[in-house]
């Protein structure tokens, strides 16, 4: 299923660093999972405020779509949203765009399932309630598979 850009409120742009290139001049396959992380702290941050304090996020799953490779003179942007939303798990999407005179290029789609984790107990927790409302009213109740 083709992503659609207008279902995404939050974007951020990522620098491709030359360190991110390999010997063939594209960007690393295992780079992508950085991008993505930089995005969704940014959206964590920026848009959810997320408290850090009270109970942390962990990566339970990561899944990539390369389409298209990407170079070191590429300018890219990463899109974020919150697609699914459970009792102590939430599923993200990641879009990668390519910036080209014509628009923007989808080059990469990915999936991270992240889980409420308080670190002290080591163990998994329901999302707080203040954290899980943002991100429905952000990325919209219609967007969302609320399985709690």
């Amino acid at each position: 299923m083709a992503e659609k850009l207008t279902d995404y409120k939050y974007k951020t742009p990522i620098p491709i660093r030359f360190s991110d290139i390999d010997s063939f001049g594209h960007v690393n396959n295992a780079v992508y999972l950085t991008y993505f992380e930089i995005a969704r702290i940014g959206y964590w941050k920026e848009i959810i405020n997320w408290d850090w304090s009270n109970t942390g996020i962990i990566l339970g799953r990561s899944e990539i779509n390369y389409l298209k490779p990407l170079t070191v003179h590429d300018t890219i942007a990463c899109y974020v949203r919150t697609i699914r939303i459970g009792n102590s798990s939430f599923d993200m999407m990641h879009v990668l765009v390519k910036i080209t005179p014509n628009g923007e290029e989808i080059v990469t789609t990915g999936k991270t399932v992240c889980i409420s984790y308080d670190y002290s107990a080591n163990k998994s927790v329901p999302i707080p309630v203040p954290e899980r409302h943002r991100m429905i009213d952000y990325d919209e109740p219609r967007l969302i598979l609320n399985t709690n």
